[in-house]
């Protein structure tokens, strides 16, 4: 896990820009995340690597069920598995965050910091739930925190990920905030608005990224940003995984039903690990079940389920004027998917699963494809058995690995 290149994370979730920026070279310093499981999962992933490096099989153990979760852990150093710090970052707890990095820097440079605050106050559907459009949410304003580990740390650089909504918000008045507090303390910052599309992930996921560099490097970003597109359909991701019923799969020693295909390798999104883990899929209503066969076949036939038109005992919901689309499949000829959010961890209606035989909601692995996390990578739970809801909270709200590293790719040589 020696690079050239350190970087700390903020808000770093379950770590899939961390994932990118590792896969690219880098050295975390230091990941900071308030939620417990996220947390677990950052501590397997740095197991992973660092028992990767070390050519042990230990890590493929664990997805065997081999060994448990504690027993992976004490193969990793502790000074490693420190560096996840499990704290909200604000005023009251800020300080012994900063004694925790110190402890993990050693006297190395930090050279980038990446993350972006939770993005629900900044969101178009937050706004919309939210009797005062999130105005009085605190979470506005988490990005004077961020410009606070910026001028405590500065680094060269920073990335900042963030949703869509972020420039609308207030009219367009934060992301003037952001950009006027980042230069007051030394930065110039480039935006930018991308699609995860462009860059292999077969899901149409549009995301607001701010590139700073501190003003005296000059730093020249031309067309940073430029993907490496892709033409490959969904179904890509779906035909080798074995056929579930709702409610049923594996959590761990799972495997394929299929050989690895084109596209997974060239990704390495299967890469080499011949164990999958978490296709497992949630249990279903009678109902529901009968509302995904409608929505299947609508969209074999070329079109989509609109909520409006099915039959009176189907409906459950009062507002029907709005979210016509609430069931939605996932079309697997399709060169990208709808985007992944933190809602599928409620229910799976929007992304049902295209083989109607199967009849039900995409897997956990299924939604962490989409996403393009590699196969090997684990989504934890507080407890250790991994917990179906905390995954898929994880995933909806990760940045893509595989978009990541191409950013991250594009960064290493500027700096």
């Amino acid at each position: 896990m020696k690079s050239e290149l350190t970087y700390i994370d903020l808000f770093a979730g379950a770590g899939g820009l961390s994932e990118g920026f590792v896969k690219a070279g880098y050295t975390p310093i230091a990941h900071v995340e308030m939620d417990e499981a996220a947390c677990f999962t950052l501590k397997t992933r740095i197991a992973y690597h660092y028992l990767k490096s070390k050519k042990s099989n230990a890590y493929t153990s664990y997805l065997k069920g081999e060994i448990t979760r504690a027993e992976l852990y004490a193969k990793v150093p502790a000074e490693l598995m420190d560096s996840v710090i499990n704290l909200p970052i604000g005023t009251e707890t800020n300080a012994e965050i900063h004694k925790r990095i110190k402890n993990q820097i050693k006297g190395r440079a930090v050279d980038l910091i990446i993350g972006g605050p939770p993005c629900q106050a900044y969101s178009l559907v937050g706004r919309a739930r939210s009797a005062d459009g999130m105005k009085s949410d605190s979470r506005n304003h988490l990005y004077l925190e961020y410009a606070g580990y910026l001028k405590k740390y500065n680094p060269k650089m920073f990335v900042f990920e963030n949703v869509l909504g972020l420039l609308s918000a207030d009219n367009g008045g934060y992301i003037i905030k952001m950009k006027a507090e980042f230069s007051r303390i030394g930065y110039e910052v480039k935006e930018f608005v991308v699609n995860a599309n462009d860059f292999g992930v077969l899901q149409n996921r549009r995301r607001v990224l701010l590139i700073g560099y501190k003003k005296h490097l000059n730093i020249q970003i031309p067309k940073i940003l430029l993907g490496n597109k892709v033409f490959y359909k969904v179904k890509s991701l779906l035909e080798d995984l074995p056929v579930l019923k709702d409610g049923s799969g594996k959590d761990k020693d799972g495997r394929y039903a299929k050989p690895i295909n084109e596209y997974l390798k060239n990704t390495s999104i299967r890469n080499g690990i011949e164990v999958l883990t978490q296709h497992i899929s949630r249990p279903h209503t009678e109902q529901d079940k009968e509302i995904y066969r409608i929505a299947v076949q609508k969209l074999s036939a070329g079109g989509r389920l609109n909520y409006t038109t099915l039959p009176e005992r189907l409906k459950t919901h009062k507002n029907q004027t709005c979210f016509f689309d609430r069931f939605k499949v996932v079309d697997a000829d399709s060169a990208f998917s709808q985007t992944v959010v933190a809602h599928i961890a409620k229910d799976g209606h929007y992304y049902i699963h295209p083989d109607i035989k199967q009849n039900r909601s995409i897997s956990v692995r299924e939604a962490a494809r989409l996403q393009s996390f590699p196969d090997d990578f684990y989504f934890e739970g507080v407890k250790e058995n991994a917990n179906r809801t905390a995954a898929f909270k994880q995933i909806g709200n990760a940045v893509p690995p595989l978009m990541a590293q191409s950013i991250a790719i594009r960064l290493k040589g500027m700096i």
